[in-house]
């Protein structure tokens, strides 16, 4: 009997931004090549190519500020049901791409196949865990004021804005969930930077977001160098606030400066265990407080 085996090409992925829901190459035309983590290398002990990667410039950090502030309206306008709603559904999406993401963030992290899926089930976790939130943060970030006169005195929570996002750098997908999920959530936009040495996981990302109800601007995600991308975010005036988890000690110096021109609100970088409990920190971050006074009727 005949072998009909034939060797085939296989077709590899070409990697995308996501801004304004849809999937751009960089304005520059510029990649970069992504490879596996060194501990991931092999006995030869050199890492494997993985992908080109785009390589994002100036316009493009640009053009997706522009898309996070079309859509902040729609965002920030709808219920906070609504928006838990979304994030469950893009757990939902998530849980069925499994195999493709744990493959994925192993590649990018140097993980056995394993732990890569248990950073995967961890990523689908929180986003379950603040979607859960979506319609309680008032609760604990809003309050019903006593006030000396015949006026209800009401203080509740009101997202800041378009947020620009730097995703930790080593964590290339629990930690970059852990970051955009609380911004969105409270229904701010987002421009996020992904890891510079390891995008791919969150380029796949906007793929998942692009399929689940999220509304396209909501959030935007840029691959390449992280200082050049996060300069003209950290100065640009349509920027509300910026979290600099993926920032180093040089690099957030220079944005924090970067950022007070417009008076942003900033997260600075600090030690983060990226498996372990949340809490609300970020959730509360980029918050502002409106205060209502209302006429009581006598």
């Amino acid at each position: 009997m005949s072998d009909n085996t034939v060797d085939r090409l296989s077709v590899l992925k070409t990697y995308k931004l996501f801004v304004g829901g849809k999937f751009p190459r960089s304005e520059s035309g510029r990649v970069y090549e992504v490879t596996t983590a060194t501990s991931a290398a092999g006995a030869a002990g050199k890492s494997r190519w993985l992908a080109n990667a785009p390589l994002s410039s100036r316009k493009d950090a640009r053009d997706a500020v522009v898309a996070a502030r079309k859509a902040f309206g729609g965002w920030s306008g709808a219920t906070a049901y609504n928006r838990g709603q979304i994030l469950y559904r893009v757990a939902e999406m998530l849980e069925g791409r499994r195999e493709q993401f744990a493959r994925e963030v192993g590649d990018a992290e140097g993980l056995g196949k394993s732990k890569a899926a248990a950073v995967v089930d961890a990523a689908i976790d929180r986003w379950v865990w603040y979607a859960g939130w979506s319609d309680k943060v008032a609760q604990i970030a809003g309050a019903a004021n006593p006030v000396a006169g015949p006026y209800f005195n009401l203080s509740t929570p009101e997202p800041t804005g378009v947020v620009a996002v730097l995703a930790p750098q080593e964590s290339s997908f629990l930690g970059l969930v852990s970051v955009i999920a609380p911004a969105i959530v409270t229904g701010n936009t987002t421009v996020v930077v992904a890891s510079e040495r390891a995008p791919l996981p969150a380029l796949s990302l906007g793929e998942v977001l692009a399929t689940s109800d999220l509304p396209g601007g909501v959030v935007n995600v840029l691959s390449g160098r992280t200082a050049e991308i996060a300069t003209p975010l950290a100065a640009h005036q349509d920027v509300n606030a910026i979290d600099l988890a993926g920032a180093d000690a040089e690099l957030a110096r220079s944005l924090e400066e970067a950022a007070a021109d417009n008076l942003k609100r900033v997260l600075r970088p600090q030690p983060v265990d990226w498996s372990a409990d949340p809490g609300t920190a970020r959730l509360l971050a980029f918050l502002e407080t409106k205060t209502v006074w209302h006429p009581m009727g006598v």
